[in-house]
């Protein structure tokens, strides 16, 4: 199979998979759009293909919620002895929140923290019902095929990468597998969408010019990079700024896998 096709095939199946997960952690809550972020980074241990962990991102994602991301594929032995040092077993995901002193396991119990902690309160009805919400994210992880599941070599970055996404996006789950994979340690920007009038494909929305929700965190990124199109990463150890998936994971491949 030629790489065009192999990567096209690649994308219908994250694309199913983002339908699989039925839009959550595509759009922000109205309450998270102009909220003040949290003093601290909030840390999370994960793995992309584990469904646990994507219920934990989808929260994070809905609520706009930057977060520093530790990949534990796996294999994996950069980030898990922090974890099983820290709480006592190699179970993720694992949120590590230090402006309240909190660490949890079980990704039910974080969705829930988050809402209390920096949402309106209840766990909005969308990101409810834990079983329907894990068969879903089970089947979409099925369908990835063990992708962002298990570690390979690499060379570990002086400093984290950071990578601007939302959860649903299917362009933006290939980069994290692949980051996953690498055991590559990043800041999460999340970016979900904050109006209507964003759905469909950055290049692809009309009427031109693309205007941000005033005050919001992609009117912010849009200020500073002049654009508002996800996946974007920016590697401080080298320099680099990069749009679309494919040209990230060239990148990260050349840059870090061995």
């Amino acid at each position: 199979m030629s790489s065009s096709l192999s990567q096209r095939f690649d994308v219908i199946g994250s694309f199913l998979a983002t339908l699989l997960g039925l839009g959550r952690g595509m759009m922000a809550q109205p309450g998270a759009v102009h909220a003040p972020p949290p003093a601290q980074r909030l840390k999370l241990y994960d793995m992309e293909g584990c469904p646990f962990c994507r219920s934990a991102r989808e929260a994070l994602s809905a609520l706009h919620l930057d977060v520093e991301v530790y990949p534990c594929p796996k294999g994996g032995t950069r980030f898990r002895p922090e974890v099983v040092a820290q709480g006592g077993k190699a179970q993720f995901p694992y949120l590590v929140d230090p402006n309240t002193g909190t660490a949890l396991y079980e990704s039910e119990t974080i969705v829930a923290y988050l809402f209390r902690t920096y949402g309106s309160g209840p766990v909005p009805l969308h990101y409810r019902g834990a079983l329907l919400k894990q068969v879903g994210n089970a089947l979409g992880s099925l369908i990835r095929a063990g992708k962002g599941v298990r570690v390979r070599p690499s060379h570990a970055p002086e400093q984290p990468l950071h990578r601007w996404s939302f959860e649903a996006s299917p362009f933006c789950r290939q980069v994290r597998e692949r980051l996953t994979e690498l055991e590559l340690p990043y800041v999460l920007h999340n970016v979900a969408k904050e109006q209507r009038s964003e759905f469909g494909r950055a290049r692809q929305r009309h009427p031109a010019p693309y205007t941000p929700v005033p005050g919001g965190k992609r009117a912010a990124h849009f200020a500073r990079t002049g654009h508002m199109q996800v996946p974007y990463l920016e590697d401080p150890n080298t320099g680099m700024q990069i749009l679309e998936s494919a040209a990230i994971l060239g990148y990260l491949e050349r840059t870090y896998a061995t």
